[in-house]
């Protein structure tokens, strides 16, 4: 050892831990495990502060409007919510066009769903309302299942019956708001909201800019019959007004056939029951936009959470976005979500809290109330012109695309993978393609993970990857292997396939050729051409002949003979050295291998059967194996999958590479009979200089 130190140098000296004496010696605890019975006694537990939380965590509003900060808060959500509650009318307008229905629905998607949220939601400072791309989705259901060719005419009357179009059509898009409701409710109360999880960044961003693509194409028909000129954010409520007014000044409508509002009649309509004979056509549909709609709210909902410090509880979002639908739903409204430039326009306002919510909401109910009827003039093409400028932000996500590509090539390929079939197979069947993509990844980075031979740094317990350093030394007669991954059944054959790599032979190929120039040994002793003495194996001189001569010679009772002769005669063969037959068998250079078992995190019954296997199958050719790494919860799933026996005991376990290193050094040292474990306190043994 180097007794030279540097000021930055330390020295460690304990004993050597195996897993098996570092539980004796740390009295490892058994872990507790609780029948169903308990547990359920348990959760069923109720005490005044459990009843408590538990009313607050399902109605936030409890918590939070008692402490509201009047006098610091109120302005900016008063003027956040005005400003905020303008857009959401001229929205709610245009994304009504999205949806295939009246643009008055539009106004209601817009209402009703931040009463409830204001209630039930978590986040300060999101919109709630209608958002374009489950607009689509839902407008995509309702033209299939609401056709104009449904309601055409009688054949001396032409064109379509609209007011029977319209009630159909609403109806449709009710009743999926409600099923999206429903759903959204369920995934809540069964503590789901991780799934979202799954919807990564950039699956998100491909199918939202293909999203945004199939909205353009949706509004190219509305938007060029006037030409105009696109307004975002705030300033749109003041062209749609200036539109509005120049349409009806010129009568744009009779004059030039241009399509306008028409109807915005004035008041809420009546509530009415979805059909539920349609949930069987929309069951699908609703689940992907249930889905949809959650992962984005959510996601906006969480940046401004980490922008402001405070969190935002997932399950409850799924609550509150649920029972918002519900409720929408039952009151002539579409799917809720929230759109990033509305959100984006109250909190850069001076938005707090839902308080700038609930003042929006009264901002759309005066116009639904009284300034319905201004807006029946305005052109279509505006509202068309509103929705195409809001996509902006969604189609500026294409610049990530080579961002992506530099930073993880994988992640770039999601998104593009998403965002094409989004485009090519619709959103519904796309974004199930691009999740099924995003796991397959997943699965395939797994089932080839990255697998080393590991070098040691001299004088430190250090193991790196001997391809990455020139300055690690691998040691004499031990060989390190470390698997970067989990290992379960996908993965558990290309496992062994890099084992074989590594070490540079197949065990059970070696333990075979041994066995074939044992028997052939066998034959040659008997026929007194070998002498097995103890310093080996010595050729009878009288023979005269080369030993491959008798390689030809059949021996009808070889296989019946040979275990009698292997009991007999006791056959010391170095295997390193050559043979006296002529038999290839591969050279082992080590006698230890140590598996590096840091970043694994879970076995399956597949993986542990075939690891088990693996391990006998060294000591067979005389290689001891050591497993080194294994925290608790791995070692308590090797032992439930009987991974240990009388052969494969726990002693193979080691807390760390060099602990396991350290034990096999010591060991050939004092040799094979003695527990080098059990010497004394074990202290100071080969310390450690870094």
């Amino acid at each position: 050892m180097d007794e030279c130190f540097h000021e930055n140098d330390y020295h460690v000296s304990r004993r050597i831990y195996s897993n098996r004496v570092f539980d004796q010696v740390h009295e490892r605890q058994a872990q507790e495990i609780q029948s169903l019975r308990e547990r359920l006694s348990r959760a069923c537990r109720c005490t005044d502060k459990w009843a408590v939380q538990k009313i607050k965590g399902l109605l936030p509003i409890l918590d939070w409007l008692p402490k509201y900060p009047v006098k610091q808060w109120l302005p900016g959500d008063v003027v956040s919510g005005v400003t905020t509650g303008l857009v959401c009318c001229l929205q709610g307008v245009a994304y009504a066009l999205l949806a295939s229905v009246a643009p008055v629905y539009g106004l209601y998607s817009a209402f009703f769903p931040i009463l409830t949220y204001f209630v039930l939601g978590t986040s300060r400072h999101i919109s709630v309302g209608p958002f374009p791309v489950t607009c689509l989705m839902v407008g995509s259901v309702v033209l299939t299942l609401a056709p104009d060719e449904h309601f055409l005419r009688p054949v001396n009357i032409t064109g379509v019956n609209e007011t029977a179009r319209e009630a159909q059509r609403i109806l449709v898009a009710c009743t999926m708001t409600l099923l999206v409701g429903l759903f959204q409710v369920a995934m809540g109360l069964m503590q789901v909201g991780f799934l979202v999880r799954y919807l990564s960044d950039p699956l998100v961003g491909g199918f939202t800019t293909a999203a945004a693509f199939h909205v353009f194409i949706s509004q190219i028909k509305t938007i060029v019959s006037v030409p105009i000129h696109n307004h975002n954010g705030f300033f749109s409520f003041a062209y749609t007004v200036i539109a509005s007014a120049i349409s009806h000044v010129m009568d744009l409508n009779s004059q030039y056939g241009a399509s306008i509002v028409h109807s915005l009649p004035r008041g809420f309509a009546l509530p009415q029951i979805p059909n539920i004979a349609l949930t069987g056509n929309i069951l699908g549909s609703s689940f992907s936009t249930a889905v949809v709609g959650y992962a984005v709210a959510v996601s906006v909902a969480k940046v401004h959470a980490a922008k402001h410090d405070y969190t935002v509880d997932g399950n409850q979002e799924l609550i509150a976005f649920g029972v918002s639908n519900i409720f929408g739903g039952c009151f002539s409204s579409f799917v809720a979500s929230t759109a990033l430039s509305r959100t984006a326009v109250q909190e850069s306002t001076g938005g707090k809290s839902q308080i700038a919510g609930i003042i929006s909401a009264l901002m759309v109910m005066i116009v639904i109330l009284a300034l319905g009827p201004f807006l029946q003039p305005l052109q279509k093409s505006v509202l068309a012109g509103i929705v195409i400028a809001n996509l902006k932000g969604m189609f500026m996500q294409i610049s990530e695309v080579p961002v992506l590509w530099r930073q993880n090539r994988t992640d770039c390929l999601i998104w593009i993978a998403t965002c094409l079939a989004s485009i090519v197979l619709g959103l519904d069947v796309g974004l199930l393609a691009g999740l099924v993509f995003e796991m397959g990844t997943v699965v395939v980075r797994t089932q080839f993970p990255s697998c080393a031979t590991l070098g040691n740094v001299p004088n430190t317990n250090i193991y790196k990857n001997m391809k990455d350093y020139k300055n690690i030394d691998e040691i004499p007669g031990i060989k390190i292997f470390k698997c970067n991954s989990p290992i379960y059944f996908a993965n558990i054959d290309y496992f062994k396939e890099k084992l074989r790599e590594e070490v540079g032979f197949d065990a059970v190929r070696v333990f075979k050729k041994r066995n074939k120039a044992l028997k052939k040994i066998h034959k040659l002793i008997k026929k007194g051409k070998l002498q097995a003495t103890e310093n080996g194996l010595v050729p009878v001189a009288s023979l005269g002949v080369e030993n491959q001569a008798f390689e030809k010679e059949q021996v009808p009772e070889l296989e019946e003979g040979a275990s009698q002769l292997d009991s007999e005669v006791k056959v010391q063969v170095d295997w390193t050295s050559e043979l006296p037959v002529s038999v290839s068998v591969p050279t082992v250079h080590f006698h230890s291998l140590v598996v590096d078992f840091s970043a694994v995190s879970f076995l399956d019954v597949v993986a542990a059967k075939s690891l088990k296997l693996v391990v006998k199958e060294f000591i067979r050719i005389g290689v001891s194996v050591y497993i080194a790494g294994c925290d608790g919860e791995l070692v308590r799933r090797m032992e439930a999958l009987s991974f240990f026996d009388e052969e494969v005991t726990r002693d193979i376990l080691f807390l760390s590479v060099h602990d396991a290193i350290l034990f096999i050094q010591l060991e050939t040292s004092t040799g094979n009979d003695e527990d080098p474990l059990a010497e004394k306190d074990m202290v100071n043994i080969l310390p450690v200089f870094m």
